[in-house]
């Protein structure tokens, strides 16, 4: 094999990766996207370097004419006070009533977004993870979560592997 194809299997192989799920989870199944369109507040994350420094973050989803799903992220700075955006795509990478999906803001190039757990009867909250632990967010439809049901979701985040310890809680208002 000469370098040129070494370097394609290993970039594939790379790519693959960062679209997988952690080992021991999976992600929700009757997944139902219509139902999951619209906008979420950020209630709580592990610390990634996209995300520093925002507040009053949110994500809306919407259907693209290619059966993806658009994806826009705002956030408010700190420093500065200015809103902050980024527009992705995502698209189902296995069937479209399974909560795992590749998301793109930068071109080529994917990441997972993998929905661990859902309130499938009204939709209100959701957990998401990347390719690894060191990917985590709930969100909710509303800025507030009841403290009962963060407590419940934080609890079994821990219990699936997550540093819980380390979340950053997102100032909504």
């Amino acid at each position: 094999m000469n370098k040129s194809a070494i370097f394609i299997c290993l970039m594939v192989c790379f790519f693959s990766a960062c679209t997988g799920i952690p080992n021991g989870l999976t992600a929700v199944n009757d997944f139902e996207v219509n139902r999951y369109l619209g906008t979420w507040y950020e209630i709580a994350r592990l610390d990634n370097h996209f995300e520093r420094g925002l507040n009053n973050i949110s994500a809306a989803y919407s259907l693209r004419d290619d059966g993806g799903v658009t994806v826009i992220n705002k956030g408010l700075n700190q420093t500065t006070g200015k809103w902050e955006q980024a527009e992705g795509k995502a698209y189902f990478i296995d069937q479209p009533n399974e909560g795992k999906l590749k998301v793109s803001f930068f071109g080529p190039f994917y990441g997972a977004y993998n929905i661990i757990d859902l309130d499938k009867k009204g939709y209100s909250y959701s957990m998401i993870t990347g390719p690894d632990r060191s990917y985590f967010w709930i969100l909710s439809r509303t800025k507030q979560l009841p403290k009962n049901i963060q407590e419940s979701l934080i609890a079994k985040a821990k219990e699936l592997g997550f540093a819980t310890d380390k979340l950053i809680f997102v100032t909504q208002d």
